[in-house]
């Protein structure tokens, strides 16, 4: 369904914008992220709300940690329902998979990702201040073979990386591309951008956009706009 392929991150502190935002998107979209913003303000029983309005959930709380202590988040989380949840690509390929068992105790038709490299990532950072050397995409290339290893079903990255990833790994690993911003829009603190059209023709399978919609002055009309484009 295309409606799926937007992810609305519904980052906020103000239950007043919350009760907004769902009013405005809960018979228009389809999907939303549950980010540590909104998670760490109204906690876990922010999930069922957000199912109880009708939304599938992608959490995004990108766990990372000994394997024992993500196995055992992952299963308490899965609990909630959620649809989607994350782990950091960067714990390694036994982190991965105990992170995987848990969810798939609990349901095993959760998806589980993993982070490569953050959008606000660039070569720059990458090398000189995480000192991971080599070019930054040879760099998320490896971390998403790790993921493919350790049986997730796809990664979060940039919508640049999209293609490689596909090509490389295969058309049915699952490219979550946050960084999107419709046209005109300011890149804000993302470094690896793309609008919502170009990133569909890149072969992404879920767009994750934010202040695009949720600060807009219609966020169901801007839904809408980006939902346009992308049809």
């Amino acid at each position: 369904m295309i409606n799926d392929k937007i992810i609305v991150a519904l980052d906020t502190q103000s239950p007043a914008e919350l009760d907004n935002l769902i009013f405005e998107l809960k018979d228009t979209a389809s999907y939303v992220k549950i980010g540590m913003e909104l998670y760490y303000t109204f906690g876990n029983p922010i999930i069922k709300r957000m199912k109880d309005s009708g939304f599938k959930v992608f959490l995004d709380l990108k766990m990372h940690d000994i394997p024992t202590t993500v196995y055992k988040a992952a299963k308490t989380l899965a609990k909630n329902g959620v649809d989607m949840l994350n782990v950091h690509a960067a714990g390694g390929i036994e982190m991965m998979k105990a992170a995987l068992e848990g969810v798939n105790e609990i349901n095993d038709e959760s998806i589980l990702i993993a982070v490569t490299q953050l959008t606000s990532t660039d070569q720059n950072i990458l090398n000189n201040e995480l000192y991971i050397p080599g070019n930054i995409n040879n760099v998320i290339l490896a971390y998403a073979q790790t993921t493919y290893q350790a049986g997730l079903a796809g990664v979060v990255c940039s919508a640049h990386e999209v293609k490689m990833l596909k090509e490389n790994i295969g058309i049915d690993f699952k490219c979550i591309t946050p960084g999107i911003r419709p046209q005109g829009l300011d890149a804000n603190d993302q470094k690896r951008i793309m609008t919502p059209k170009e990133a569909i023709s890149m072969g992404t399978d879920y767009m994750v956009i934010g202040r695009a919609i949720t600060q807009a002055a219609s966020p169901k009309e801007a839904y809408l706009q980006i939902l346009k484009e992308i049809s």
